[in-house]
């Protein structure tokens, strides 16, 4: 187990090493421990891959998507794991294809689709989009995790007179919480880390995410390590910190989900 822990954190200690040394210092011995160590790289990379307004813009499509998912995906799941019709089971398969399906195979008529809307380039357009493609997913996990709740918590507000509305954001969606910190995780780095989508729909607009920016700063930069890491140590910090805090939350939540 040392040896694997060896294996995985290898990577995190270059690419934090190289963040914080000097040219001279990398030329010379680039996996010791920097001496002394600078933060000038992190400056540089901020100011010349222009991260702060990437960063604004991955915030932005993340935590909007993020907040349409929780929604959309917990008032689906809790119709469709307490309905008992034949409809039901079938938009829940329908979901679940969604899932086995690659998005990759949907991606031309998906851009015409974005391109006809007007949203090419702007944040709308991302966020209706991956809302879309991973509300399968989120759908997916919240309904698990209902199913396995005792239907009598929603039972007892209907009878004393709640709607079913009512039942659901005051009784039903507090006890999500566990699988909510599941359905943001997950969402959250595959939105925060995707290369590929925005590049198609934001290249060049301005308003390009993180990974994008990085990639075309390391690039410009691909011959002074020490801000190529930087700028990725910049761009993974963010999602890194969500999963330190909501680590806990992952596996119950999506353990909790399968077992539903």
């Amino acid at each position: 187990m040392v040896a694997v822990a060896v294996a995985f954190l290898f990577p995190v200690y270059a690419l934090i090493t190289l963040s914080l040394k000097d040219p001279a210092q990398i030329a010379h011995s680039p996996l010791s421990l920097p001496a002394p160590p600078t933060l000038d790289n992190f400056d540089k990379a901020w100011t010349a891959a222009a991260l702060g307004p990437s960063l604004v813009n991955s915030t932005v499509i993340t935590v909007v998507s993020l907040v349409a998912l929780v929604a959309l995906g917990s008032f689906a799941a809790y119709y469709l794991a307490r309905a008992q019709s034949r409809m039901g089971y079938g938009l829940y398969i329908l979901f679940l294809l969604g899932i086995v399906l690659p998005f990759q195979l949907g991606m031309i008529p998906l851009y015409q689709l974005v391109s006809d809307l007007g949203l090419i380039g702007s944040h709308a357009g991302m966020i209706v989009f991956y809302t879309g493609i991973q509300l399968p997913f989120t759908v997916f996990l919240y309904t698990g995790f209902i199913r396995a709740l005792p239907r009598d918590y929603a039972s007892a507000a209907q009878i004393d007179g709640a709607s079913h509305f009512t039942a659901f954001t005051k009784v039903v969606f507090p006890l999500l919480r566990p699988i909510t910190g599941t359905v943001l995780i997950l969402n959250a780095v595959f939105i925060w880390n995707d290369f590929f989508t925005p590049l198609l729909y934001l290249g060049g607009s301005g308003f390009e995410t993180i990974p994008v920016s990085v990639f075309a700063f390391v690039g410009q930069y691909v011959s002074d390590h020490g801000l190529v890491f930087a700028g990725l140590v910049l761009g993974a910090l963010p999602v890194v910190v969500a999963f330190l805090l909501l680590q806990r939350y992952v596996i119950k939540g999506f353990a909790s989900g399968l077992k539903g």
